[in-house]
């Protein structure tokens, strides 16, 4: 099988073109491939295949081999995979997810991608539809007990689910002893992606990420959009930030007209090469 490894601000996964592959059980291979030790080494596994309402589909399998309904990281570095490899010539380009159709406009120096801009939609609140176990029409600044603590949480969708919690240190959180219980909490049936939030400024945040089938993760894209939808809904930030992530920085912006939230980042390929399964 052949395959490429790309990452977006450290968010890394074994990305295979399924134009030109076949894999029988993804979730399988996601498992075996995403071991650091024995594996290529990644966060998940994301196959590039043909849509039939779109220019391409995207799939997600976590490193556990639970499959994802989006990535915001990822799909950055699925459009500069397809326009590199010449697969498309188009500077703006559809990508179909399990949270819907993505729209992606990309920045392109020598022929190659630098940069992409993607419309992420409409952020989710109500919430049976993030899901939360919850009562009233948002989740804000909401308290949760774990661990002993009680935690605020601001809860939003971005087609896979979100808890952001506010935080006076993300450098040294033990995200390691929390992150695991917020993501198996029983209040989310689906399980969690948890975001711990420093707000430095109006426009300025930093943000340490537990995925949900990943553990920690050098960032997540939705899950930056959820955490920049949730300062806003905290009153604490501007509509547009610059979140600093432990892998690099992505700007997040929210349109008020359009209730849409778009995430600018670049997306970076490291090598290729061939998994012989054994």
């Amino acid at each position: 099988m052949k395959f490429t490894k790309m990452h977006g601000c450290g968010n890394d996964y074994v990305y295979v073109n399924l134009f030109e592959e076949k894999i029988a059980d993804p979730a399988k291979v996601s498992i075996a491939v995403s071991d650091r030790h024995f594996g290529i080494g990644s966060d998940g596994l994301i196959t590039i295949g043909p849509s039939d309402i779109v220019d391409f589909r995207m799939r997600i399998y976590n490193a556990d081999g639970s499959e994802a309904e989006m990535c915001g990281n990822g799909i950055r570095c699925v459009a500069k995979y397809v326009y590199d490899h010449k697969m498309t010539d188009k500077k703006e380009i559809t990508i179909e997810t399990g949270a819907g159709v993505k729209t992606l406009q990309l920045t392109v120096a020598d022929g190659k991608v630098s940069l992409v801009r993607v419309d992420m939609g409409e952020p989710i609140l109500k919430p049976d539809l993030i899901p939360v176990d919850a009562s009233g029409e948002q989740v804000v600044d909401e308290p949760i007990e774990v661990e002993g603590r009680e935690w605020k949480m601001t809860c939003v969708s971005m087609g896979n689910p979100h808890a952001v919690i506010f935080v006076e240190d993300t450098e040294h959180f033990e995200l390691e002893k929390y992150g695991p219980e917020f993501e198996h909490h029983p209040r989310f049936p689906k399980r969690t992606n948890t975001e711990f939030v420093h707000v430095i400024s109006p426009t300025e945040a930093s943000m340490r990420v537990w995925e949900r089938g990943s553990a920690e993760t050098l960032a997540c894209g939705t899950g930056t959009c959820a955490t920049v939808m949730a300062c806003i809904l905290n009153h604490k930030t501007e509509n547009k930030v610059l979140v600093h992530l432990r892998g690099g920085d992505l700007t997040i912006e929210y349109d008020p007209d359009n209730n849409h939230i778009y995430m600018t980042g670049p997306a970076t390929e490291v090598f290729h090469g061939i998994w012989e399964e054994n």
